[in-house]
């Protein structure tokens, strides 16, 4: 009888241990592309670490313009301690010299600096040059891989945009997929049916696309697929006013959340099942975004091949909605709301602090002949080397925790008067904090703990410094501390002892 006791007690502890044991311990892959962390995937997992993607990044076209010098620009990144760019391949590029309030716009090329994946032709009827959508261009890709290289040298991770929206008729006149300007297609193709299931024989010759770029990337682990950018822009359902209104206009973007339509979404589908199948038959499998809509909406149905949701322009609820998708959250682009750098790195701070895993700031500091970034840009967001040192003072903050374990966790606010208050925790007594003051420089944060002592470690979110840790008791469940807030905007890193 006592033998049983004793193996029911040994049985007993055996269990708890393996109940609190960390999943950490668990060994983790150190090589193979970008994924998902197993233990928690709303964060990525890349060299056996986990990871959390924040950079502030050029508008897209370091590959696709030929005078952007992108060996500067990836150092450039490194060396702020940004981790992550995002790229468009070639299929969409905007007009030289055109301004939306952007003097320099690396998305824009010369004509003669336009480089894409397709060949160009002159034809012998005319001699118009066209593109050749059934030819390779081997100077674009040999240029793609070597960004892909320097990139990966860097420890940068690359967001790969295969295709985006046609805002304006104008920008179907220059792009290579319009059937005027290539030599395959002989039927009509209108810009609002060449991103849908309606787009005739020019289907193929983009599924061909995406087929080449998975097998000339393949070797990389150091990149994701974005399907489509904005293509609620192309196919528009709007489904959420963000101001104080309900009715949903059709031409105000920056009041509403819109969605893009069944017919953009079967073609998404459709590239989608492309990458899972082409991958299916490669050494390597990589991440596919997908981008939703602009600033905040809880998206009904996300494809099982999706592993990334991409909000722009995103609100916190962006992520807190979404969150029970388990995968990575994205804000992957910012900009219209000033030139100024305290807007962007609020953003950032409150949607990471949301349980968001990826950040990018559209900086226009980065353009030909500023690859340092340190450029001045007449533009509708901002971008400096001041605001990357901010972005990564929020990098380090989040990757001096053991990421994997945080979860949004408001609930444990029980007082916040005159804060906007942005909790991570894990099951262990570890917080990660962000608050914004309104109205106030002075408050009492009191959080629900449970009883212990705790070292408060305050950070200031322009400088990078800490203050004097501080030590604190709870009592009766509840952590009080006084703060000082002058700045508008604080973080805490809480540690129970």
């Amino acid at each position: 009888m006592k033998n049983d006791l004793l193996v029911f007690i040994l049985a007993l502890i055996t269990t708890a241990c393996s109940l609190n044991e960390s999943p950490s311990n668990v060994e983790l892959p150190a090589t193979g592309p970008i994924q998902l962390h197993p233990e928690n995937p709303h964060y990525f997992l890349f060299k056996g670490k986990p990871l959390a993607l924040i950079t502030s990044a050029e508008h897209y076209g370091a590959v696709l313009n030929l005078d952007f010098d992108y060996r500067t620009y990836l150092k450039s990144l490194s060396d702020d301690g940004m981790n992550y760019t995002r790229i468009f391949t070639g299929t969409y590029f905007e007009i030289a010299g055109e301004s939306f309030g952007i003097q320099e716009n690396t998305l824009a090329p010369q004509k003669e600096s336009i480089i894409t994946p397709w060949a160009i032709v002159v034809t012998d009827r005319t001699g118009e040059v066209k593109y050749d959508l059934s030819t390779w261009n081997e100077a674009y890709f040999k240029r793609l891989h070597d960004f892909m290289a320097v990139a990966a040298e860097y420890d940068i991770v690359v967001e790969l945009t295969l295709f985006s929206s046609i805002y304006r008729d104008e920008h179907w006149d220059i792009c290579p997929q319009n059937p005027a300007n290539n030599v395959n297609i002989l039927h009509d193709v209108t810009r609002k049916d060449a991103q849908t299931l309606k787009n005739g024989e020019l289907l193929s010759y983009q599924t061909s696309l995406v087929r080449k770029m998975i097998n000339e990337l393949n070797e990389y682990d150091n990149f994701f697929f974005e399907l489509q950018n904005e293509p609620w822009s192309d196919h528009t359902i709007p489904v959420y006013n963000i101001v104080n209104k309900e009715e949903l206009r059709a031409n105000d973007w920056t009041f509403k959340a819109d969605f893009a339509s069944e017919e953009s979404m079967a073609w998404q589908d459709k590239l989608t099942s492309v990458i899972v199948e082409q991958e299916s038959k490669l050494a390597k499998k990589h991440l596919i975004a997908q981008n939703y809509t602009n600033f905040k909406a809880p998206v009904p149905e996300v494809n099982e091949h999706i592993s990334i949701i991409n909000f722009h322009y995103a609100w916190p609820e962006a992520a807190e909605w979404n969150y029970h998708y388990d995968k990575v959250i994205g804000f992957d682009e910012s900009g219209f709301a000033g030139s100024g750098d305290q807007v962007y790195r609020r953003q950032a701070w409150q949607f990471m602090l949301s349980g968001g895993g990826l950040f990018n700031n559209l900086d226009y500091s980065f353009f030909v002949g500023n690859e340092d970034g340190l450029g001045e840009n007449s533009a509708p967001g901002g971008g400096s080397k001041a605001l990357r040192y901010q972005l990564k003072i929020l990098s380090e903050f989040l990757h001096g925790f053991d990421l994997p374990k945080l979860h949004p966790n408001l609930n444990c606010i029980k007082s916040s008067p005159g804060l906007i208050p942005y909790v991570l925790s894990d099951a262990y007594g570890a917080y990660a904090i962000y608050m914004r003051a309104i109205g106030t420089d002075q408050s009492s944060l009191q959080l629900e703990t449970g009883e212990g002592t705790f070292q408060v470690h305050v950070l200031n979110t322009l400088t990078g410094s800490y203050g004097e840790p501080l030590m604190i008791q709870s009592s009766e469940d509840v952590l009080t501390i006084e703060v000082d807030i002058p700045e508008g905007e604080l973080a805490m890193k809480i540690i129970k002892e």
